[in-house]
């Protein structure tokens, strides 16, 4: 038969627990200890504190245990609770953290879980380890053998940084009709046909798709937007060779902006991306007259986020390309309608990283130059 304990806490004990409360810092744990101590000294039942703090009736019981047994710390604490030992020694996990940090064996692309309990097993005296225990131990270490993180390291030079302000001095420029500011790019898509026809959503169930589908061929993407106003085009072709290169600046100058005096173009170091392509094109002439209304500005190497273009690609694949699109003219149809929805809509980019930014975030890798020394006065 359980015995009846009953709490009666001071002045300085319910000051206590009453900040406790108020401050919210505390473990979830702690605070229901708390809310239970203050509920029983106020006489609430049992039963009543258990149903309002959302607990058993055997936890009220213990808490109020343990502070007429020993203490206000007591009663708040946590017991020490029953569990096994550690099945790894200290030197033991260090192995399995430097094993998982090495090489995987021979004919395995990477470690696994599996693959690194067995290995453990091989080289102590285990004769068996469980994967979860293996998990548990990497996870304390923040450490997933099994994933990778590919990334690329610019070179941060002179080139670079000429690049780069004169792209962001660009974007920083207010609008100008007669000297807009178009970033352009390209980007592959695959046409991809059903082998069956998917079965539509209904209430209570989601559409269905079969896995299999048929390959359509490639088709590449001119992607083109204004960097101040709320336009973009986008043009399918079968190719993206130096001739469609060309072709597209041709479209870009005597069709998008007949008007202007000259078009500054940002877009990235592809080598169909040179005033050459327009030569191979067109005759000189045309070429050239074309090229006196261009003017072409590079984002550094591997600096393509430089381009804002590439946030409209994005945003392009995300809302309409996420599907299976089988045929070009669908393709083409699809994208007209995006184009025109998002250019009614008045969409457009608003870039906030500047000069002066790249000068403060980006100071510690800019070259180093020593102080220039001032020029002679002539005599």
């Amino acid at each position: 038969m359980n015995i009846c304990y009953r709490v009666e806490l001071s002045e300085a004990e319910r000051a206590t627990l009453q900040a406790m409360l108020s401050g919210g810092k505390q473990a979830a744990r702690t605070l229901k200890r708390a809310q239970i101590l203050l509920a029983a000294d106020a006489g609430v039942p049992d039963e009543t504190i258990a149903q309002s703090v959302a607990v058993g009736s055997s936890t009220v019981y213990r808490t109020k245990r343990r502070f007429v047994e020993g203490n206000l710390e007591r009663a708040l604490s946590e017991e020490p609770r029953p569990g096994a030992a550690r099945k790894l020694s200290g030197p033991e996990e260090a192995l399995l953290v430097a094993t998982a940090c090495a090489k995987p064996p021979a004919g395995r692309a990477r470690w696994t879980l599996e693959l690194l309990a067995g290995e453990i097993v091989r080289l102590t005296q285990h004769e068996s380890l469980s994967r979860e225990m293996v998990r548990r131990r990497l996870c304390e270490n923040a450490l997933k053998p099994w994933q990778q993180k590919m990334w690329c390291v610019p070179k941060i030079d002179g080139e670079y940084v000429a690049r780069m302000e004169d792209v962001l001095d660009l974007y920083a420029e207010g609008p100008d009709p007669m000297r807009p500011v178009v970033c352009f790019d390209e980007s592959p898509v695959q046409l991809i046909g059903e082998r069956r026809p998917p079965l539509p959503a209904a209430p209570g169930q989601i559409e269905r798709v079969d896995y299999e589908y048929r390959r359509c061929g490639t088709v590449n993407l001119f992607v083109m937007v204004d960097a101040h106003q709320p336009w973009r085009k986008v043009s399918v072709t079968d190719r993206r060779t130096a001739k469609d290169f060309a072709v597209c600046m041709r479209e870009l100058v005597d069709v998008d902006f007949p008007q202007a005096e000259r078009i500054r173009v940002v877009m990235d170091n592809l080598s169909t991306h040179t005033p050459g392509s327009l030569y191979e094109a067109f005759p000189p002439d045309e070429a050239h007259r074309l090229l006196g209304r261009l003017e072409f500005h590079y984002t550094p190497k591997h600096a393509s986020w430089l381009n804002m273009v590439e946030i409209e690609i994005g945003v392009l694949k995300g809302q309409c390309l996420d599907r299976r699109i089988d045929t070009r003219e669908g393709l083409e149809r699809e994208i007209a309608a995006w184009e025109r929805e998002r250019n009614a809509a008045g969409t457009r980019m608003t870039w906030m990283f500047t000069t002066e930014k790249a000068r403060t975030k980006m100071g510690r890798a800019y070259p180093k130059t020593a102080p220039l020394e001032p020029l002679a006065k002539r005599s």
